[in-house]
């Protein structure tokens, strides 16, 4: 059993081979790995998203959603992030991003792309430009965690993308957020 399992760990492993040195290699490497290890993207993300929730439990202000086998969207309320027109990451949720930065630690295969919107107050640009630098900071709050910066992408959609019609307090304050995407590599 034991020979047959080396076997199959080593068929998996050599087709991973094509590129040494670069990130897609490391990635394929990783993918075979887990997916030797125990069912692939799936199981990977099943597991991560354990993790999340269990370090996540007492963050009233966080949703941890799973959007598909390969992908969990955590979102983070505006109202805990940042304060009106800035894109100065508060320090209330600076030990969330710790926890997501340590479970990220541990599952490396996971690229992360950070997406920060706005409501429908003020401008579009004001408002594309402030959400872009909104994703920027907690992106640079990640790496300075220790997530390596190769991981992480970040964009603003402004007000392009609501959750909750804009015309209402509660609504606005729904679609003012930071969803960060994790994605099995």
């Amino acid at each position: 059993m034991r020979v047959a399992a080396c076997l199959l760990l080593a068929t998996l492993l050599a087709g991973c081979t094509t590129h040494a040195d670069g990130p897609s290699a490391r990635q394929t490497a990783s993918g075979a790995a887990s997916g030797a290890a125990g069912g692939g993207s799936g199981d990977f993300m099943d597991r991560q998203e354990a993790e999340l929730r269990l370090q996540l439990a007492s963050e009233h202000e966080v949703e941890i959603e799973r959007v598909r086998d390969d992908m969990l969207r955590l979102t983070l309320a505006n109202a805990v992030s940042f304060d009106t027109n800035s894109a100065v990451v508060k320090p209330t949720i600076k030990p969330t991003l710790a926890k997501v930065a340590e479970v990220l630690a541990h599952y490396q295969g996971s690229q992360v792309t950070i997406v920060a919107h706005t409501d429908s107050t003020g401008s579009g640009d004001s408002n594309r430009f402030l959400s872009r630098d909104r994703a920027v900071a907690v992106l640079e709050e990640l790496t300075r965690l220790g997530v390596p910066a190769d991981r992480l992408i970040a964009f603003g959609r402004g007000e392009s993308e609501p959750r909750s019609d804009n015309a209402t307090s509660d609504g606005r304050a729904r679609n003012r957020r930071v969803e960060i995407l994790l994605t099995a590599a």
